[in-house]
């Protein structure tokens, strides 16, 4: 597959493998989730969609900060609007939860790979992915109490990777947690040394774009499905999904060529 590069504005995108890098290029802005940076990310997620070369997707950062969150000087500017601001807001909190659901929904599964911190809705970024991977100097937290602003909406995508306890001790007090704290609560899958952030994000990448892109797109949708359903609702569920998939040409594929032996030619079919 021939490689891509392109860089749009503050976000970098390259194609490579079937693995897509998207980086957040602002590192001057602490790349904070900017209009620009949200409209950015928006129109790469929904090209990937579109494009089946791509099988797995990164997502990194330049610089020391993963991403601030949401840009503050933005959001502070449009309280001179003569509805203090209301309007703007709505329209960028849409945004950026219309942003947060397209990595869930996405068909090819998110990798966030994070070195430095992340907070706030940089933190949102991190948990709305499939997999992060941090490096052992990445930090945590959702400060907006400290500012009078609670972190409501990365609170969507928190609760839905920790603890309720542990999720209201980080939006309580505000406090950095570290890598190793945020492993332990279950916001990143792996903790590395820093020298080694991209060698071991690479072979997560690698090792799921070896996968059948259909069975990828089934098994995501059918994971965030089912965690909302009652017990008995889920089962029914994943048995249908279960059924649907063992009739799909790649499951065919799959299963012949574990018994033949031999390396399976994925067609997403």
């Amino acid at each position: 597959m021939a490689d891509t590069n392109h860089a749009a504005g503050p976000l970098r995108s390259d194609l490579a493998d079937g693995i897509l890098t998207l980086t957040l290029a602002r590192p001057e802005r602490r790349n904070s989730l900017s209009e620009e940076m949200m409209a950015a990310l928006q129109a790469a997620l929904d090209d990937a969609a579109a494009n089946t070369d791509v099988r797995v997707i990164v997502l990194k950062a330049e610089g020391p900060v993963f991403s601030a969150g949401h840009d503050l000087k933005e959001m502070t500017a449009a309280r001179a609007h003569e509805d203090r601001g209301r309007a703007y807001f709505t329209d960028v909190m849409g945004r950026c939860a219309k942003l947060m659901q397209t990595i869930v929904t996405h068909r090819a599964p998110v990798i966030a790979e994070v070195n430095g911190m992340a907070t706030a809705a940089g933190l949102q970024l991190v948990a709305s992915c499939d997999l992060a991977i941090a490096g052992d100097k990445a930090r945590f937290c959702t400060p907006g109490v400290n500012i009078g602003l609670f972190c409501s909406t990365p609170m969507v995508a928190l609760t839905r990777n920790v603890s309720r306890k542990q999720a209201m001790e980080m939006l309580l007090t505000g406090e950095i947690i570290d890598a190793g704290t945020a492993r332990e609560f279950g916001l990143v899958n792996r903790v590395v040394p820093e020298d080694y952030l991209d060698q071991v994000t690479a072979k997560y990448a690698q090792t799921i774009a070896g996968k059948s892109p259909l069975t990828l797109k089934i098994g995501k949708e059918a994971f965030h499905a089912q965690a909302e359903m009652p017990l008995a609702d889920a089962y029914a569920h994943c048995a249908q999904v279960m059924v649907e998939n063992m009739l799909a040409r790649d499951a065919e594929e799959g299963i012949g060529a574990f018994i033949e032996k031999r390396e399976p030619v994925w067609t997403g079919e």
